[in-house]
């Protein structure tokens, strides 16, 4: 699995609950056509955290980079589907730091086997 992240603060706090609306609606319709496997929204709790990063922390599963691809040119495409959804998402952050990380050791690393517990 990859993970595309994503670390950034909201340009109005006080509109957190419609953001994760969005959220879920922007990437919930990414997931009904398949260009990613999943999601998650985090909150950093307490101000624990690295200054650099943001608020929040935004994970996006992907089974390899060609889906990853698909779901970049989906939203680039401006389709009346997809933009509504995805301007409604990036409108409302700042200070965005993006990362693209990767299980590890990778399932095709030759001599490797996942546990079953993680299958």
């Amino acid at each position: 699995m990859n993970y595309y992240e994503s670390w950034f603060n909201l340009k109005n706090t006080a509109k957190d609950l419609e953001f994760t609306e969005h959220v879920q609606a922007f990437l919930g319709h990414l997931c009904e056509k398949g260009m990613i496997e999943g999601y998650r929204l985090t909150r950093r709790k307490l101000g624990f955290g690295p200054p650099g990063l943001g608020e929040f922390h935004l994970s996006i599963e992907v089974k390899d980079l060609a889906q990853l691809d698909e779901a970049f040119l989906h939203a680039a495409t401006r389709a009346s589907d997809v933009e509504p959804l995805h301007a409604c998402v990036y409108a409302a952050i700042e200070d965005v730091k993006f990362a693209l990380y990767r299980d590890f050791p990778d399932a095709v690393r030759h001599g490797f086997k996942r546990s079953s517990v993680e299958e």
